[in-house]
């Protein structure tokens, strides 16, 4: 019998949505393939897990660092500004919106340069 989103093992109840969704598809696949439920959900839940993690290391950095002209949005691999501001409160306004909107994480320097936090959801 298929597993759903309202209709699952109990082993899954305690993961967080996001994986216990993907757990409960991968482990679907796998009941199709002949395995047995207790073999599906332990591989299920371990590749959901990893899908997870996967996810979060492809974010891209942005930092938000100083710049002739105030504080700038710049990409971690790159040499040019995103967006420049006068000051760093009305740079993390606007940043955080866009980092959100590309799935990225935000690393947010001092005026030395040091880095004073990292945020990863706005």
């Amino acid at each position: 019998m298929p597993w759903s989103k309202n209709d699952y093992p109990s082993s899954l109840k305690n993961l967080p949505a996001d994986v216990r969704n993907k757990a409960i598809e991968i482990a679907n696949a796998l009941l199709d393939e002949g395995y047995n439920e207790g073999r599906a959900i332990a591989i299920a839940t371990d590749r959901a897990h990893k899908s997870q993690e996967d996810k979060t290391q492809d974010k891209t950095e942005y930092h938000v660092k100083t710049h002739d002209d105030g504080w700038q949005l710049i990409k971690s691999d790159s040499s040019r500004a995103i967006m420049v501001e006068g000051t760093k409160e009305e740079l993390l306004s606007k940043a955080k919106d866009y980092v959100n909107e590309h799935a990225g994480t935000l690393v947010i320097h001092k005026q030395d340069g040091s880095v004073d936090q990292e945020l990863y959801n706005q």
